[in-house]
């Protein structure tokens, strides 16, 4: 995993994963449940130009 700094927004993405996956499955939304249990703030956002859910924490 690669971090990127978005611009607009100032957060890191830590995470991507495809907007594809099997019915009723949640990757994304376990990984960034995964990062709080810890204590890091991450939430899923969706990026449209990738069809990709990407998991960002604030920079």
């Amino acid at each position: 995993m690669s971090a990127t700094v978005t611009s607009r927004t100032r957060r890191v993405v830590i995470a991507r994963f495809s907007a594809g996956g099997p019915r009723g499955s949640w990757p994304a939304e376990e990984f960034a449940q995964a990062r709080r249990v810890v204590g890091e703030p991450a939430e899923v956002v969706m990026d449209l130009g990738s069809d990709e859910f990407l998991v960002v924490v604030p920079a």
